[in-house]
């Protein structure tokens, strides 16, 4: 991998982790004002996908055929990458304390380091090792889980589920494009999952609630769509469309990483648009999952492959196993 394109895949991912980082402060107030997170999700997703559509028609250039040879991708995208996490997220928040399911939910990464080792049967380089150990150190600063009383066992099963979610997603997104951009694979995704999270609400798998009365922002009285229409162009459009060009310009391992850099961005944009306290633990964890990246970054070994992308066809301790790739 050349600098130019490692130093473009690493400035979309910080753009895609900023992006994702500020929902929550701008959700907040929607769920306080009577929407349910899948509620607010679809009309999130929908909100995106519709403004990434002409960018994704642009893209393609009548390359239509793109689209049909990438239609699992897709699939996988909306199905795992959005409709999945996010409903096994807040699966796992009604049941379990919230730092709790993100610090599950967020070893993502970790579940992909470890997978790559199964996989390939090679134990992954000692930066890669040490890097994952700063990043999770950092995650368990900033989200501070709570200890009190027993967990529900259900609640860590979705959170469990929605780590999985995620490290597929990364997967999904880092998988060769055949041709379909980035831009193209977000907005199709993103205008499935509503579907698919629609369907839920009706069956009654998760609250299907929403209110059009206004919502408390920055300490006046703000017409509920405001706040939805910049998460679903910001924190959606944006958000998905360069985490995935990240994804294929990182690699799945180096680009999960970098996304846990939205916890970090999630309690900066809270301290600033709600006036949440940050304390010193929390910025400690941002700059250990600041060192996390780099060590993982500094890995030019080659000796483990990140998943979702094939290992290269020499060495002499290839394993059989070491060309694989997931499926989404």
């Amino acid at each position: 991998m050349n600098r130019q394109p490692l130093s473009s895949g690493l400035l979309f991912a910080l753009v895609a982790a900023a992006s994702f980082g500020v929902s929550g402060a701008l959700i907040k107030p929607l769920l306080e004002g009577g929407w349910s997170p899948a509620a607010a999700v679809t009309v999130r997703a929908l909100i995106g996908g519709l403004i990434l559509a002409p960018f994704a028609v642009l893209t393609l250039r009548g390359r239509w055929a793109s689209v049909w040879r990438g239609r699992w991708r897709i699939l996988g995208m909306a199905t795992v990458g959005v409709a999945g996490t996010q409903l096994f997220y807040f699966a796992a928040v009604q049941r379990i304390p919230v730092g709790t399911a993100i610090l599950i939910e967020y070893m993502a990464p970790l579940l992909l380091v470890a997978l790559a080792w199964a996989m390939t049967r090679r134990r992954p380089a000692i930066v890669v090792l040490v890097g994952s150990v700063a990043a999770f150190a950092g995650l368990l600063l900033i989200v501070s889980p709570s200890g009190s009383g027993a967990l529900d066992p259900l609640g860590i099963a979705a959170a469990v589920t929605a780590m999985v979610c995620c490290a597929g997603y990364f997967v999904i997104a880092a998988r060769p494009s055949a041709g379909l951009p980035p831009v193209a694979l977000a907005s199709a995704g993103l205008l499935i999952a509503p579907m698919l999270l629609a369907v839920a609400g009706l069956l009654g798998m998760v609250p299907f609630t929403a209110s059009v009365d206004e919502v408390a922002l920055l300490g006046r009285a703000t017409p509920w769509w405001v706040p939805m229409l910049v998460v679903g162009v910001v924190s959606t459009a944006v958000a998905y469309a360069t985490s995935i060009t990240a994804g294929g310009m990182l690699g799945s391992r180096l680009a999960s990483f970098v996304g846990l850099l939205e916890v970090a961005a999630a309690g900066l944009w809270a301290w600033m648009l709600l006036g949440e306290n940050l304390t010193v633990l929390q910025l400690l964890g941002g700059g250990l999952i600041l060192v996390g990246i780099g060590f993982v970054h500094s890995d030019r070994s080659g000796s483990l492959p990140p998943v979702g992308e094939k290992a290269p066809a020499f060495g002499p301790s290839r394993s059989r196993t070491a060309g694989r790739t997931l499926s989404p």
